[in-house]
């Protein structure tokens, strides 16, 4: 199985065992670097599928929470070398692990070599939320050529044509952002915004995972007929800021 595949099989094992996906986010060395590779296996033991975010120094599409996370994982110099070093030394996850980096991190490391190294550190695949479907043809290309997936995003307001075209090109999941803005806000689930995940699923033919602003079991009951797995990031990295129990913090969201 190519290491993308294994994204799309692990949120279907979990909903073939009657529960929608957790796919867990936390930002790469925080809240201590020290703590990065315990944070993961715990994250992972959890979780389905984990999202590690490779710090940046302008998260445009971060809220709050991940901003400060991302400033304090820089300050003490956490880059994508680290983590992909890091991610190797730890061993093959249990749970398929995908980075979320905006474009710049991975133009600096080089498109070249990032697909190799990355799928030899146990990467499955890449969400780039500041990447253009339109300017993504090259990573695209990179990525698939080692097996690894990359993400498309859509929103409430991506166009009907735009939305079709962006889940036919997906691979992994289609993650489909719930609200318009930033990560972080918490929502009500308006019948609008199930609407539109029912429309992202009957387009996509890879799972749909929904993400900002879930933070309680409610959510996810609420959002599971319509979506084949929740992202939960914000509240994930306050849990592990606060140094709670992730394990049961999650297990408390199914």
């Amino acid at each position: 199985m190519a290491a993308s595949d294994s994204i799309g099989a692990a949120i279907r094992a979990a909903n073939a065992a009657g529960r929608p996906a957790l796919v867990g986010f936390m930002t790469a060395g925080f809240p201590t670097r020290e703590r990065f590779r315990a944070d993961l296996a715990a994250v992972a033991s959890a979780c389905d599928v984990v999202e590690i975010g490779v710090p940046f120094s302008d998260p445009m599409a971060d809220g709050t929470t991940i901003q400060r996370a991302s400033f304090a994982a820089l300050a003490n110099g956490v880059t994508l070398p680290w983590i992909l070093e890091e991610l190797r030394a730890a061993g093959r996850s249990s749970a398929p692990v995908l980075l979320m980096s905006y474009l710049n991190p991975l133009l600096a490391y080089g498109l070249e070599r990032l697909p190799r190294d990355a799928a030899a550190a146990g990467v499955s695949g890449f969400i780039v939320p500041d990447l253009p479907n339109e300017e993504s043809a090259e990573l695209d290309a990179a990525l698939a050529g080692a097996g690894l997936a990359l993400v498309q995003m859509v929103t409430p307001v991506t166009p009907p044509e735009r939305l079709e075209r962006l889940c036919r090109s997906a691979r992994g999941f289609v993650y489909a952002v719930t609200m318009t803005g930033t990560t972080g806000k918490s929502t009500e689930v308006p019948d609008d915004v199930l609407a539109y995940m029912d429309r992202v699923r009957g387009a996509a033919a890879v799972p749909v995972c929904a993400g900002f602003g879930i933070r309680s079991r409610e959510q996810v009951r609420r959002f599971a007929p319509h979506v084949d797995g929740v992202v939960v990031g914000s509240a994930l990295v306050e849990a592990l800021e606060r140094g709670d129990d992730v394990r049961a913090f999650l297990g408390s969201l199914r």
